[in-house]
C-alpha cells in the first residue's frame, strides 16, 4: 500500500460486492432513519489495520473516506459527483465523465488512458479553495453548476489521545471557518475515528465528545459531527475490527451524522435537484426530472 491510490484500490472489491440498496429504513416512530452499513465499515477499517498500517492514521482515515462516499452513493447521489469515486481516477469532474461516456467506445478507452496521466483534470485528492487557504477535503459532493454541496473531513487517532486531541480540535475548528467562509450553504461535516483504547484514558473520551459537539455549535461551524470507536487487538493473529457504538452518544453516531448531512443538502437546494436522493429518503416517487439523470443531448 505504497500510495493513496493503492489504498483505495484495496477497498474497491469490498465495496463493489455490497448491495446498492437504499440505506433508509422505518424507525420506531415511523420516520425514515439512515441505516449505515456497519459491517462494510468494519471490513474497510480492517484492510489497513490487518496490513500493519493501523498506526498510520492517514491510511486508516482513507478507509473511512471510501465508506462515506459509498454511503452517499447508496443514498442516491450520482457516482461521478461523489469523490472519492469507486474507480480511478478518484477525483473527476462529473461533466468530464459525461463527456467521455458520450464518445464512441474506442475513443472512450483512449480518453480514459489519457485522463489517467493528467493530474490537473483528475487529481489524486480534492483540493477546495476556502476563504483563507486551499484545503484538501476527504469526501466531496460537487458539480460544475452547483459547486461544492457537501464536504466531509475525516481524522483518525490511534494513540497519545490526551496529547493530540487539542491539536485536532484546533485544526478542525480552523478548517470549518475556512470552508464555511467561502461556501455558507455547503453541508459541512467532521468524522473522527478513535481507537477504542481511548476509553482507558480517564476523561479523554468525554473531552472528545465535548469537542465534537462544540464544533457544530456555531453558525459557521459544522452541520454534523460523528465519532467512530474502532476496536481491535494487536495479537499476531489479527481477528478484525469491531465498532463500539455502545460508548458513542446517539447524536454522534454514524446514522445521525449521515441523516443530518443529507438533510442539509436537500434543505438548501430546490426540490428538482437531487431528486433520487429525495425519493429514496421519503420513499415516494416525485413527478420531477433531475438534470443529472437526463440523457446527454
Amino acid at each position: 500500500m505504497a500510495s493513496t491510490e493503492d489504498v483505495f484500490d484495496s477497498f474497491e472489491p469490498l465495496i463493489a460486492a455490497r448491495s446498492g440498496g437504499s440505506p433508509w429504513t422505518a424507525g420506531a416512530d415511523g420516520e425514515r432513519v439512515f441505516a449505515p452499513d456497519r459491517e462494510l465499515l468494519e471490513s474497510l477499517l480492517a484492510v489497513p489495520i490487518g496490513a500493519g498500517a493501523g498506526s498510520e492514521s492517514g491510511r486508516l482515515a482513507k478507509s473511512i473516506d471510501a465508506w462515506v462516499a459509498h454511503e452517499l452513493r447508496r443514498s442516491g447521489f450520482g457516482p461521478d459527483e461523489v469523490w472519492p469515486r469507486l474507480q480511478r481516477p478518484r477525483v473527476l469532474p462529473r461533466e468530464v465523465a459525461l463527456f467521455i461516456e458520450g464518445l464512441p467506445k474506442k475513443q472512450q478507452d483512449e480518453a480514459r488512458r489519457q485522463l489517467a496521466k493528467n493530474r490537473r483534470v483528475a487529481p489524486n485528492d480534492a483540493r477546495i479553495l476556502g476563504k483563507a487557504y486551499v484545503k484538501q477535503v476527504d469526501v466531496v459532493v460537487a458539480q460544475w453548476s452547483r459547486g461544492p454541496e457537501l464536504l466531509v473531513s475525516t481524522k483518525s487517532m490511534v494513540s497519545s489521545f490526551r496529547n493530540n486531541l487539542p491539536n485536532r480540535f484546533e485544526e478542525s475548528y480552523g478548517d470549518a471557518k475556512n470552508l464555511r467562509g467561502r461556501y455558507p450553504l455547503v453541508a459541512l461535516g467532521f468524522l473522527f475515528v478513535l481507537r477504542s483504547t481511548v476509553i482507558d484514558e480517564r476523561g479523554t473520551l468525554d473531552r472528545a465528545i465535548d469537542m465534537l459537539r462544540k464544533l457544530r455549535g456555531e453558525a459557521d461551524g459544522y452541520d454534523a459531527t460523528s465519532l467512530v470507536l474502532a476496536e481491535w487487538d494487536d495479537r499476531p493473529a489479527f481477528n478484525g475490527v469491531r465498532l463500539r457504538d455502545d460508548s458513542v452518544p446517539p447524536d454522534l453516531q454514524l446514522g445521525a451524522f449521515l441523516e443530518s448531512m443529507i438533510r442539509s443538502v436537500l434543505d438548501r437546494t430546490p426540490i428538482d435537484m437531487h431528486v433520487r436522493v429525495r425519493e429514496l429518503r421519503d420513499q415516494r416517487d416525485l413527478p420531477l426530472i433531475d438534470e443529472e439523470f437526463e440523457a446527454p443531448e
